[in-house]
């Protein structure tokens, strides 16, 4: 109990003026151990008729069965309040040994006598603290402790009696706390408040206080009785859990607005330079980060280059890091997240990895020597996840748009590859034609076959798992397929920003030729293939421009090709508007303006379509 108010003169006997206020107390009281009655005061004896050692058991009262396990249940000192039904209910105060109950009628009934060195030695044993003050004495001094209050606070009898119980209370007290204390103390009306108080040795602890005023006959207050319990266990885990939920809300706050400005440089750049410049200099703003910068592993040497970097960290010039021992370098070779001092810094490294291809690794320095927690740590790698998703995405424009590229060939033999697998079952040969577009983000590759016919061809492609082959025409002498899935290499080289020129499969192993723009990392994407696929040779790699041929280049050539005829056929079909529809003129009204029958007309016209898809598939 608390600091309960100011009033009041001379000391009673401590023991004895206990045991007589507790029996002034109208609400019943009883002790209780192990499930045995050891106490009950006046109003307990006279409302219950208590009996027997184990009450539950012969239900004195309506819901008395609710409280053998509401002691059982509630943990060391704590307390808890059970509704006993229409007439009662009870708080139960547990400690170490045993717990107190204090009931609470609807309707109050006289008290009776009964014999007091039971109530003293109850009082005594009670596991919370109890403290008695008398409040008709100046400043409203101690009169009672009890061997839990002892043990609780480590102040003896001696120490405390004849003093105001303020003494517990220090620096980290709660004001606001104290003050409903004493208010409820003037207004002499019960209350229950948490606040810090500090033991004889100096620690503070957090205690759970009821003040209750004790009433006479007259109902005058005689008495102050307090219930104290040490709740610093579960107080401090609710502490730790706000400054958790801060904390959280703190980082969701920043994370929000760093993952919100590190996608918008993902996509608003125009190059990977752009972009990781972008993403640097955003990262370094938030204020734990010292320094951030991305780097590219050489494969000749396993150093890595410092591509891009913003801050002040050492790390961040342009010599390259060491093969060995820096955390960027562990981080590409492990393709994991690594975090390590460099120079009195926490460095963490985080891979740039996307579909299996290495674009390099983002390393951020922390400030001082704080590490990364867990939480810090998803996020980064996240961020580290969208910034290779970008970079990937401008290198695979790059296929598109750049003329210098480089050659590689290379040779498979790993059946898990659709039309490596497909050639061997069927005994057949087939050659990569060009790939189309289905629905959604599905792509299918076509593949012209030699050597089989289509059953036989289907029947090979239902005994492979992982192989979907539909056959689109079949010829005499020749089929054309279409693959669909993961295991067709073109779809997977697509995504990560390679061209395929050719695929020339032939029963089991197949010959592949991409072309690569010269700026992407070619040994990180040869070695993502090789890692993908076993039994994978590089048979060369050779730099060369595209001959990509320019409108007018294949418009001469495809001009070249067509007969008169066919050029005018086809001409004037085009500004006739014969490929519109609804067609403005017909067939036969164009033969008539090229004064040809309608059957010429549209074998000239057939003919001349042929050859622009033939120029324009590339197909010789």
């Amino acid at each position: 109990m608390n600091d309960v108010g100011e009033s009041g003169h001379g000391y009673p006997n401590g023991g004895g003026s206990a045991a007589a206020t507790l029996e002034n107390v109208v609400d019943p009281v009883v002790g209780v151990d192990d499930g045995t009655v050891t106490y009950a005061n006046e109003a307990a004896r006279d409302a219950f008729d208590l009996a027997g050692e184990r009450p539950w058991e012969t239900e004195p009262i309506e819901g008395w069965e609710r409280l053998e396990p509401a002691v059982d249940e509630t943990t060391v000192g704590t307390a808890r309040r059970v509704d006993l039904g229409d007439e009662w209910s009870a708080r139960v105060h547990r400690g170490p040994d045993g717990a107190t109950i204090t009931f609470e009628a609807r309707a109050h009934e006289s008290p009776s006598v009964d014999d007091r060195a039971v109530k003293e030695r109850a009082i005594n044993e009670a596991p919370v603290g109890i403290a008695i003050t008398d409040p008709d004495r100046e400043d409203n001094p101690l009169v009672y402790v009890n061997d839990a209050f002892r043990r609780v606070t480590g102040y003896e009898y001696d120490d405390v009696v004849g003093r105001n119980c303020r003494f517990l209370q220090g620096e980290e007290s709660n004001e606001d706390a104290i003050a409903e204390m004493r208010a409820a103390v003037d207004e002499e009306r019960p209350v229950t408040v948490e606040v810090t108080n500090y033991r004889k040795d100096g620690t503070p602890f957090w205690n759970e206080v009821t003040i209750a005023p004790v009433r006479n006959e007259r109902g005058e207050v005689t008495n102050y009785v307090g219930f104290q319990n040490d709740v610093t266990a579960r107080k401090e885990a609710e502490l730790a859990l706000e400054r958790r939920t801060d904390e959280l809300e703190y980082i969701l706050e920043r994370v929000e607005g760093l993952v919100q400005d590190v996608t918008t440089a993902v996509t608003g750049s125009t190059s990977r330079g752009e972009l990781e410049d972008a993403v640097c200099e955003r990262v370094v703003e938030e204020p734990t980060y010292e320094a951030v910068w991305i780097g590219e592993r050489n494969p000749a040497t396993g150093q890595v280059a410092v591509r891009t970097a913003a801050g002040s960290a050492v790390a961040t010039d342009s010599a390259p890091i060491s093969a060995d021992g820096h955390p960027a370098t562990e981080a590409l070779a492990n393709g994991s997240v690594v975090v390590e001092p460099v120079d009195g810094r926490t460095n963490a490294a985080f891979p740039l990895s996307f579909n299996g291809v290495e674009y390099g690794v983002m390393t951020v320095e922390l400030d001082d020597d704080r590490s990364v927690d867990d939480r810090e740590e998803v996020i980064l790698s996240s961020l580290a996840r969208a910034v290779a998703s970008g970079i990937n995405a401008r290198e695979t424009s790059k296929v598109l748009e750049t003329d210098a590229v480089v050659a590689v060939e290379i040779e498979l033999s790993d059946r898990t590859v659709a039309p490596v697998a497909l050639s061997f079952e069927a005994d057949c040969r087939l050659e990569y034609r060009r790939s189309v577009h289905r629905t959604g983000d599905e792509t299918a590759s076509l593949y012209s076959v030699v050597g089989t016919d289509a059953e036989s061809l289907e029947a090979a492609a239902d005994r492979l798992d992982g192989v979907d082959c539909r056959v689109v025409v079949e010829r005499e002498e020749s089929c054309l397929i279409e693959l669909l899935g993961d295991e067709d290499p073109v779809s997977w080289f697509a995504d990560r920003g390679v061209r395929v020129r050719t695929v020339e499969s032939d029963r089991g192993t197949a010959r592949i030729t991409l072309e690569i723009p010269r700026s992407a990392n070619v040994r990180s994407i040869v070695e993502a293939l090789e890692n993908r696929y076993d039994r994978t040779d590089v048979i060369s790699f050779r730099q060369h421009d595209r001959n990509e041929r320019t409108q007018q280049e294949f418009a001469a050539r495809l001009e070249a090709e067509l007969t008169d005829r066919q050029f005018a056929v086809l001409q004037r079909a085009y500004l006739g508007g014969y490929f519109k529809w609804p067609r403005p003129a017909t067939g036969e009204e164009l033969a008539q303006s090229l004064d040809v029958s309608r059957p010429t007309f549209h074998e000239h016209l057939r003919a001349a379509e042929a050859k622009l898809c033939r120029a324009f598939f590339d197909d010789e």
